[in-house]
């Protein structure tokens, strides 16, 4: 499909076709395997308990690339699948593979680099371990920074042990972008794909909050850290969370300075909201500066065709939608439009 936008899609998952056999390289279980059972098509299984079913476009780039020629897609930024964080194991196995799923990914970018930039993935349950493959990640990697989890192992994106990794990305300049992960409540979400449709904005919304109360942008005022799923149902509760705010500072400011509101803008969210009012929302709140295209291709949660929404928006002025469908995530990933030739086609407004 022929666009007059250039689009970068900054919410998309990828796998390797295949990797080694986890639980015997570990010498546990808890580990997700591939198995692949008909022509192009593979099911996740973590021990014996069957995750989902994944095509092709998990693992192909020239699929994927397929895809995205349809869609009107020029670059998607590529990130793993969250049950692959591994948070829960022990850090060294962890850190293993992350460096493998990394390495992978890194590959797919440096075989098509007009086409895909990455994001890493560390052990955040151990923080020197973290920024140890952070630093590789961008530095020998050439990663745009890292997708971590809403949070590890129970600890919110606040805690003190996560602070440092935090810390290490805003000074190496490197991206942040949080996914949803291992949804709090799911023992009364075991019907309807609640997790997903329930769980999943609230666990956004948390660590987003988490963020926020804890001060984190006060002390790391130049760390790029964006929220997936257009924020979840962070937006739609930011008055019920800044009155908290103002009731009753004595629970809610112990650890910052300025309220939710005034922290407004200076993180980012993706555009996957599914809906054309909340998005104007969600730019009435943020910014078009702060929201970036975001599709979680290739699951079908996500936006189908990517962007599609945003360019039948007739009410946003071209200027807006291509800031939305790639300026913005120019921004968040420090890259400069010079960085993909047929950028040449678009006029993107960047700071």
């Amino acid at each position: 499909m022929s666009s007059p936008f250039f689009k970068i899609d900054l919410h998309t998952h990828i796998l390797p076709e295949k990797w080694p056999d986890l639980r015997e390289r570990y010498g546990y279980g808890g580990w997700v395997r591939l198995e692949h059972h008909k022509p192009c098509c593979a099911q996740m299984w973590v021990d014996d308990q069957f995750f989902r079913e994944v095509q092709d476009n998990c693992w192909s780039p020239q699929r994927r690339m397929s895809d995205c020629d349809q869609s009107g897609v020029d670059v998607q930024v590529l990130s793993t699948v969250p049950v692959m964080f591994g948070y829960w194991a022990k850090p060294e196995d962890t850190h293993d593979l992350s460096r493998l799923l990394n390495d992978h990914l890194a590959g797919v970018c440096r075989d098509y680099p007009d086409r895909f930039v990455g994001l890493g993935t560390v052990p955040l349950q151990h923080a020197d371990r973290s920024i140890q493959e952070l630093e590789r990640c961008v530095n020998e990697l050439g990663l745009c920074g890292i997708e971590i989890g809403s949070h590890v192992n129970g600890s919110n994106l606040d805690d003190p042990q996560i602070y440092p990794v935090l810390e290490a990305a805003a000074e190496l300049g490197a991206a942040v972008f949080v996914h949803p992960w291992e949804m709090f409540g799911k023992d009364r979400m075991q019907k309807y794909w609640m997790p997903w449709l329930v769980g999943m904005p609230a666990e956004t919304a948390l660590a987003i909050c988490s963020v926020l109360f804890g001060g984190v942008l006060e002390r790391l005022p130049h760390l790029r850290i964006g929220f997936a799923h257009g924020g979840g149902s962070f937006p739609g509760t930011i008055g019920r969370i800044q009155h908290g705010y103002d009731v009753r500072p004595d629970l809610c400011a112990s650890d910052c300075a300025h309220g939710p509101r005034e922290q407004l803008g200076t993180f980012y969210l993706d555009s996957l909201v599914h809906d054309p009012d909340m998005l104007r929302h969600l730019i009435k709140l943020v910014g078009e500066e702060k929201i970036a295209l975001g599709s979680d291709y290739p699951f079908p949660l996500g936006e189908h065709e990517p962007g599609r929404m945003i360019e039948e928006m007739t009410d946003l002025t071209d200027e807006t939608r291509q800031r939305l469908l790639a300026g913005t995530a120019l921004e968040f990933l420090n890259l400069k439009p010079a960085h993909f030739p047929a950028l040449s086609r678009a006029t993107i407004k960047t700071k």
